[in-house]
């Protein structure tokens, strides 16, 4: 593995999107045990992206008009489902208002359950055709694809792409819960802060909607 895929996969990575955008929301909306929860479910939503990029179907995808169109408009629509039930403070990223400061973060998660924040941090990933191009267009730039081996060599390097996306979400995830600990207990406070993020999400949505294949 070269500098130059660490250091593209670190850039794109940590480029704000809708998978670090659920992990920040996750974090300071129900703590760190959820920001990590949803960090591992965002990069769970890779698997299929890349499995796509092994098989070759991504070649079949990305020149499907139908195909992309699609699963670009599911993705729309889940985000604005986000945006609705974060705008109501409900679902699966809605405040959890019963921890203190300093509340014991190894106490169980209240509120939604874990496979169900990792569900939903896996559609967020799932339902963005641009990850399916992108694995499509970014891994084969470092093999070379007519060597013995170029499947396994982007395995691995999709496996590697998936850990530095795992360790920079953790990060958001932690940090966010950290912030958490100055607006909980702050109902006008965490009011506005999902306001934010449910915006946010309509940007989103809005913004994939007028991508082009």
């Amino acid at each position: 593995m070269t500098i130059e895929f660490w250091i593209t996969s670190i850039i794109v990575t940590a480029t704000p999107g809708t998978g670090a955008l659920f992990t920040v929301a996750a974090g300071l909306n129900r703590g760190i045990r959820a920001g990590l929860i949803a960090a591992v479910g965002c990069t769970l939503g890779i698997i299929p992206h890349l499995v796509l990029a092994l098989s070759g179907a991504a070649a079949v995808f990305a020149a499907s008009p139908v195909a992309f169109g699609v699963l670009k408009w599911l993705g729309v629509a889940y985000l604005l489902y986000m945006a609705w039930g974060t705008w109501r403070q409900t679902g699966v990223l809605a405040p959890d208002t019963d921890e203190a400061d300093g509340a014991d973060e190894s106490a169980p998660m209240t509120g939604p359950s874990s496979g169900k924040v990792i569900g939903n941090a896996v559609l967020v990933n799932l339902l963005n055709p641009k990850l399916t191009v992108f694995f499509f267009v970014f891994l084969p730039l470092f093999v070379d694809t007519g060597a013995d081996g170029a499947v396994l060599e982007m395995a691995i390097l999709g496996a590697a792409f998936m850990v530095v996306t795992l360790l920079i979400f953790a990060v958001y995830g932690v940090c966010a819960a950290w912030l958490r600990r100055y607006v909980v207990g702050r109902p006008v406070v965490m009011a506005w802060i999902g306001r934010v993020f449910a915006a946010s999400f309509v940007v989103l949505a809005v913004m994939l909607a007028l991508t082009q294949q």
